[in-house]
């Protein structure tokens, strides 16, 4: 039985609880002040780039990001602002929002930290391969999703010493098993807290709600009146990362793949067949 899931806003004081209660670190400053210029009208690329500019381990690690691979840029971008230029403000804004939280959960805190990342890496990786083929699915908003979906987990695992055990004990089973037993021993689910986290930082709501909802998949499929206004897209698309990344592993199904597959397959609009050829591209 998954944890019932009570409707919650960013403004509903359970945001405060959980951000007092669990420690949710508060949004960084560079973070508002790139959200409120991207709120402009017409927001400025060079008070963005500048902002970027500030701090020398995010604009060193967007340009590793704008120039990987993955953009195939012919003449590579040398500063934020080209960087910014090229790839576009929206495109930007989601790299420096995840490049801000691996910043704030960095991965040598922990050993489990350092698992988390090792794992939520390669899911970021795979959506960007993996958004292209999708009709629909933008891959910049896919990648950030990626990094963000679990983000509750760095959270608890700073909070709470005992976490590792849990995620060890629920690590091959249907993650409403997780998600309840979260709930029992902390009174929070890491969707919960990834909500909480992710409003604070002023992500737009159905990201946010995609976050909060990403383990109910029975309530998105059916189109819940409490989910709204959850981007089903994303919930969709995340399972289906799981999956590629479980048949990659050692051809094994993710354990919530089966029970969900057609709300996957539908939301998406892709084929069994299709989802093959994604697993061997990825790979």
């Amino acid at each position: 039985m998954s944890e019932e899931i009570p409707e919650v806003s960013p403004t509903d004081e359970g945001i405060d609880r959980i951000a007092r209660e669990i420690g949710i670190p508060a949004c960084p400053a560079i973070l508002a002040r790139f959200s409120a210029e991207m709120h402009q009208p017409e927001p400025d690329t060079r008070k963005l780039a500048a902002l970027i500019g500030g701090d020398i381990a995010l604009s060193a690690a967007l340009l590793k990001l704008v120039n990987s691979p993955y953009y195939g840029l012919r003449t590579k971008a040398s500063n934020t602002h080209q960087a910014l230029s090229i790839i576009g403000l929206r495109a930007g804004a989601n790299l420096v929002t995840g490049l801000i939280l691996r910043q704030t959960f960095p991965t040598g805190a922990s050993r489990l930290m350092g698992r988390f990342w090792e794992k939520t890496e390669t899911l970021a990786a795979t959506a960007l391969t993996t958004a292209r083929r999708i009709p629909g699915i933008d891959a910049d908003e896919a990648h950030t999703y990626a990094l963000f979906r679990d983000c509750g987990m760095p959270v608890m695992i700073n909070k709470f010493p005992d976490y590792d055990q849990i995620l060890d004990r629920f690590d091959h089973v249907r993650s409403a098993g997780l998600v309840a037993e979260e709930g029992m021993t902390y009174r929070f689910s890491h969707a919960r807290v990834g909500y909480a986290l992710s409003s604070s930082w002023l992500l737009p709501e159905p990201f946010c709600r995609a976050i909060l909802f990403h383990h109910d998949f029975e309530k998105v499929a059916a189109g819940r009146r409490e989910i709204e206004p959850a981007n089903r897209k994303l919930v969709a698309f995340g399972l289906l990362l799981d999956q590629i990344l479980a048949m990659r592993l050692d051809g094994s199904l993710c354990p919530d793949w089966e029970p969900n597959e057609a709300f996957v397959l539908a939301t998406l609009n892709i084929t069994p067949d299709q989802i093959i050829a994604l697993m061997q591209e990825a790979g």
